[in-house]
């Protein structure tokens, strides 16, 4: 199969759906690789490096759309990228469809069979390829979060650590998965007052035996969240329903009440956000106020670390590509039942049942 690896175009995106390894892993397995010339270079990686690993390196985008068998990204295709598409074509990438009326439609106009990667299971029904990327956000979330606490960028002037004889920043953590647990590590290693909410009360166990009593746990009902929130200098918004919008747990009367320059850093952003208050932003325009609390709402928080995100999404994502090129998608769906769950779009049909339902759309299983 020829597999086509185009340049991301979205806002300050220098990631790339594969590494020169994951060519030369494919090439071994019998496939062809049509690389857009400096996809990779903003994580690093040359274009000389992807032909010394067997790549062939194309003239342009539209080359790689027009031969390629199937498409590998790593964000969603922008609407310009829609028009490349042709009937019959497999797109394989990270597609957060619920939060995006415009870009489903185009999808389900294009005949294309969409792939995403965060709604593929693996057999414990965990979610494999959203999970590397869940917890650079989640770390990133308090390093961003910290950063726009000074005063220079608008914030309350905070030092999360805190010094001795002044008491630490707070912390809430608004999720308790993937990305949450992530942020509670990296806010406990500077030093911070952290609180983490949950729904799931194991989860919350958990996190209570991991830190000893250094964080504190907090069942998720909607006075504890307007008492953590209100009391936050940082809040980390890492709210996931598989597939679906996030919902809002943040309402804009709490935000309100909030700290003058406390800091809103929501990584549910991908799937709408979970503030009422939340709407996307970009790495060259990250942060807006409302209330006078700063909301940082970038839907790719991985894309500031390119290298990193890029080794860690091919590392997860290269036995699904190789098994996908070398079986097929009929096969591998009708094969694999979690994989088959990524599938949110194929043939002018709506196949994943919370992305039909966010945008009022029919829905038509896959299988």
């Amino acid at each position: 199969m020829l597999i086509g690896v185009p340049k991301e175009i979205k806002d300050h995106e220098h990631r790339v759906s594969l590494t020169p390894d994951g060519v030369n892993v494919l090439r071994q397995a019998g496939h062809h690789v049509l690389l857009e010339p400096t996809a990779g270079q903003g994580s690093g990686f040359s274009d000389e490096a992807y032909r010394h690993a067997g790549a062939q390196v194309a003239r342009s985008k539209e080359d790689v759309f027009q031969q390629a068998d199937l498409i590998v990204k790593v964000k969603e295709p922008q609407l310009s990228e829609c028009a490349l598409f042709r009937p019959g074509q497999v797109l394989f990438t990270y597609l957060h469809l619920a939060s995006l009326p415009d870009l489903t439609k185009a999808l389900v106009a294009s005949h294309i069979t969409a792939i995403a990667y965060e709604t593929v299971e693996a057999k414990d029904h965990s979610l494999p390829m959203l999970r590397p990327m869940s917890e650079i956000a989640g770390r990133l979330a308090v390093q961003v979060g910290a950063h726009y606490l000074g005063q220079v960028q608008g914030g309350r002037g905070l030092l999360l650590a805190g010094v001795p004889g002044v008491p630490p920043g707070h912390v809430v953590v608004l999720g308790a998965g993937v990305v949450g647990t992530s942020a509670v590590r990296i806010a406990v290693g500077m030093g911070a007052r952290v609180t983490v909410i949950n729904l799931d009360l194991d989860r919350l166990r958990f996190l209570d035996d991991l830190y000893g009593g250094r964080i504190a746990t907090c069942a998720a009902t909607e006075s504890a969240i307007e008492r953590a929130i209100v009391e936050a200098d940082l809040v980390i918004g890492a709210v996931l329903v598989p597939g679906a919008r996030a919902p809002k747990v943040i309402s804009r009367g709490v935000v309100s009440k909030m700290k003058p320059g406390s800091v809103i850093v929501d990584v549910a952003v991908d799937q709408g956000g979970c503030s009422e208050t939340t709407k996307p932003t970009t790495h060259s325009d990250p942060v807006y106020v409302v209330d006078g609390v700063l909301h940082y709402c970038v839907p790719n928080m991985p894309g500031i670390v390119p290298h990193t995100s890029t080794l860690a999404l091919t590392n997860t994502t290269l036995p699904y590509i190789v098994r996908l090129a070398s079986e097929g998608v009929e096969r591998t769906i009708r094969s694999d039942p979690g994989f088959a769950k990524g599938v949110n779009v194929t043939n002018g049909n709506v196949t994943c049942q919370a992305v039909a339902e966010a945008h009022g759309l029919r829905f038509t299983p896959v299988l």
